[in-house]
C-alpha cells in the first residue's frame, strides 16, 4: 500500500511517524474490485474510509428510480467521516469504479484518537467543510449553468485528481462510463455527450473511451465559468 498516498488524506495531517504507525495499524485493510458496493445509502455508517489506489463514487438514488453522483473519488482522499461526527443512516452510496485498496477506521478507534490528538479534529472538521462547499458549488452549477458549463467543470475538476500529462495535453482516466459521467453532471447521457462532441470538434478535448485528454484547458476554464 502506498504509503505516501494515505498519508496526504486529512486524517494523517502534522501527525508524527510514531502516531501515524499507530494509527495506521488500527485501520483494516479492503480490497475491492469495480462494481463491488461498500455501502448503501440509508445503512447504518460508524466507519470512515481513506483510498489508498483506486476511484470510489459516492452516489444517490431518488423516489423513481434515477441515479445522481455526488462525488468521484481517489487516492489520498477519505470519505465515510459524516456519520463518525453524526451517527446516522449513510446519506449515499459508495461504489467502486476502478478496482481499489482502502483503509477503514471504526467510530470507537476515531474517537479514541481524537481524545489524544486534537488537532486530527481540525483536519477532518477541514475536510467536511471542503465537502460542503464543494456541494455548495455544485448546486448553484445545476442552477446557473448550462450543461456544456457543467460538463466542462466536471472534466477540469476530475483532472486535478486524475490528470497525467502527456504529449499533447493533460490525460483524464475517470474510468466512468457515458451514463455515470452524466450522472456527475447531472444531465441525460444524450446531452452529455452531445457536448462532449462538440468540445472534440472544437479542439479542446479528445475522447479516448473511459478517458478524455485535455487539450485546451484555458478554453475549457473559460466554458466552465
Amino acid at each position: 500500500m502506498d504509503d505516501d498516498v494515505v498519508l496526504s488524506a486529512p486524517l494523517f495531517a502534522n501527525m508524527d511517524s510514531e502516531q501515524t504507525r499507530a494509527l495506521q495499524a488500527s485501520m483494516t485493510r479492503l480490497e475491492l474490485t469495480r462494481g463491488d458496493v461498500l455501502f448503501h445509502e440509508g445503512e447504518p455508517g460508524d466507519r470512515l474510509y481513506v483510498i489508498a489506489s483506486g476511484k470510489i463514487k459516492l452516489g444517490r438514488r431518488s423516489s423513481d428510480g434515477r441515479e445522481n453522483l455526488l462525488a468521484v473519488l481517489g487516492p489520498g482522499e477519505m470519505f465515510g467521516e459524516l456519520s463518525l461526527f453524526d451517527p446516522g443512516p449513510r446519506t449515499a452510496t459508495a461504489s467502486v469504479v476502478a478496482d481499489a485498496r482502502l483503509l477503514e477506521l471504526g467510530h470507537q478507534d476515531l474517537v479514541d484518537w481524537l481524545q489524544s490528538s486534537p488537532t486530527v479534529a481540525k483536519h477532518l472538521l477541514e475536510a467536511l467543510a471542503r465537502r460542503l462547499r464543494r456541494t455548495n458549488e455544485a448546486l448553484a452549477d445545476l442552477v446557473f449553468s448550462d450543461v456544456p458549463g457543467r460538463v466542462a467543470k466536471a472534466l477540469l475538476d476530475l483532472s486535478t485528481r486524475f490528470g497525467e500529462q502527456v504529449d499533447d495535453g493533460l490525460r483524464v482516466a475517470h474510468d466512468l462510463t457515458q451514463e455515470e459521467l452524466a450522472q456527475l453532471v447531472g444531465a441525460s447521457r444524450e446531452t452529455v455527450n452531445k457536448a462532449l462532441a462538440d468540445f472534440a470538434a472544437r479542439g479542446w478535448v479528445r475522447r479516448e473511451g473511459r478517458a478524455v485528454v485535455l487539450l485546451d484547458i484555458d478554453r475549457l476554464e473559460r466554458r466552465a465559468r
